[in-house]
């Protein structure tokens, strides 16, 4: 069972176009799956004849990477066929409602773990927190399920905490990030809304003004451009314009970023956009502890508070603390690879490509130190400026256009600040386009591990340490 999504853990085999004995081509339609979001067309990736159909249609519940059929090349011979899964005995449910962040194009039965593919995000090694006391015990937890508990515990521990949303309750959430809660809170605490932006974000500004704690989850921050006015003109400004007197504690979160073969309008990076806002703070987290301990931050919060989470990263497994009330500092970035080199600065999935690079970089005998800046307004340029005395350059790495953006914000500041270290600064970031539809050139558009290494390469040469 190929993943077709970023997102995607299993699938229903809706329909075979080939059978036992078919030959088959590069590209041919072979079936049809079904996701929680969207009927797609799956293509072969290799000639050679059907052996065996492993999966019979109507199977609902495949696992991804699961086998589904048997190809041999010409001249192969058929070897055992692995043991097929066990049909689920009932209907095939209808796919979900068009339009949403997850639906794909056709493509190629690739199988592959979820949060990989193009600019996979895992960490070369395995890293131990520096902000986790020694002695925590840790569990291994995705990024996904971090978001969860830390909604839950804060909705425990305060009844003036509730989610809002679409598709947040009944279905548990688009990414399946709200799953178990409507369960345990009910229906007043956990709230599935109409598709209406505008209409659920002014609600929850409104109830935060009243005094309670919402959470407003957007299906994807691209989304969130229809309830613009409501959070930058309502919840941003009104502190400001009342002179103190009304507060507005809400959390709005969702997806950011490009995911994978979504299209521009499903992929947009909105870290600049809410960075330049006075009145909100703005925090996109890399790992799952992070995303866990900033987002009760968030929620404990009393101004409007911008949660940036990435897609490609909901997958991903990372050490999370145990049994404490993990809250972690909203404003403070962290150093999440020492090096003396240069130091590249990063935040939310742009943190793994770096330090994947940094890795890469060691082998060639430049030391780079990576900074994950965790929290993008306020931003901690004081962490930057004591690397840059160290390193005396400065890497901004980026998912969006570098016109506008924060790295050249950051940029700015840290020549203004600690102009008497700097020898070096330059930017990575996206071209200056809307993001790509087709697979070569979104590959291409993004930052990958490999240009950032290549970068630091061509601006330092080798034998810089």
């Amino acid at each position: 069972m190929p993943a077709l999504s970023p997102t995607m853990e299993e699938g229903t085999l809706a329909k075979w176009h080939v059978k036992k004995g078919d030959t088959v081509k590069s590209g041919d339609v072979i079936a049809e799956i079904e996701t929680d979001k969207a009927t797609m067309e799956v293509e072969a990736v290799d000639e050679g004849v059907i052996d065996e159909i492993l999966v019979p249609e109507g199977t609902e519940e495949v696992k991804v990477n699961t086998p589904i059929a048997r190809l041999t090349g010409d001249g192969e011979a058929a070897s055992p066929a692995p043991a097929a899964p066990e049909p689920v005995a009932k209907a095939a449910e209808p796919p979900a409602a068009a339009g949403d962040p997850e639906k794909q194009p056709p493509q190629a039965a690739k199988a592959q773990p979820e949060g990989e593919g193009p600019a996979a995000v895992t960490p070369a090694e395995p890293l131990r927190d520096p902000e986790i006391p020694a002695g925590v015990n840790l569990v291994k937890v995705t990024v996904r399920d971090a978001l969860r508990d830390a909604m839950a515990e804060e909705m425990r521990r305060d009844e003036n905490v509730f989610l809002m949303g679409e598709e947040v309750a009944q279905y548990q959430g688009a990414y399946k990030v709200s799953r178990g809660l409507l369960e345990e809170f009910g229906d007043r605490r956990v709230i599935d809304t109409p598709i209406t932006e505008h209409g659920f974000a002014g609600l929850g500004v409104g109830a935060a003004m009243a005094g309670l704690k919402p959470i407003i989850e957007f299906m994807t921050w691209n989304f969130a451009m229809q309830a613009i006015d409501q959070i930058i003109n309502s919840a941003a400004k009104t502190l400001y314009m009342s002179g103190g007197q009304i507060r507005c504690s809400v959390v709005f979160r969702g997806p950011n970023g490009a995911a994978a073969r979504v299209g521009a309008q499903h992929s947009q990076d909105y870290s600049n956009w809410y960075a330049h806002v006075p009145g909100l703070k703005v925090i996109a987290p890399y790992d799952a502890a992070d995303a866990k301990g900033l987002l009760k931050a968030a929620i404990r919060d009393p101004n409007p508070v911008i949660f940036l989470e990435h897609e490609m990263l909901y997958g991903t497994e990372f050490d999370v603390p145990e049994d404490v009330d993990w809250v972690v500092p909203i404003g403070k970035a962290k150093i999440r690879r020492e090096g003396s080199g240069v130091t590249i600065t990063a935040h939310a999935r742009m943190v793994g490509l770096a330090l994947k690079a940094a890795e890469e970089l060691a082998a060639e005998g430049i030391e780079a130190e990576v900074i994950d800046l965790r929290t993008l307004r306020p931003l901690d340029v004081e962490t930057v400026l004591e690397s840059v005395g160290r390193t005396n350059r400065l890497l901004a790495v980026e998912e969006g256009p570098r016109t506008g953006g924060w790295a050249t914000g950051l940029l700015g500041a840290v020549a203004e600040q600690g102009l008497h270290d700097l020898d070096d600064a330059w930017i990575v970031a996206t071209d200056e386009t809307p993001v790509p539809y087709s697979p070569s050139l979104e590959d291409d558009f993004l930052p990958s591990a490999g240009s950032i290494a290549g970068a630091v390469r061509e601006r330092l040469g080798a034998g810089v340490r």
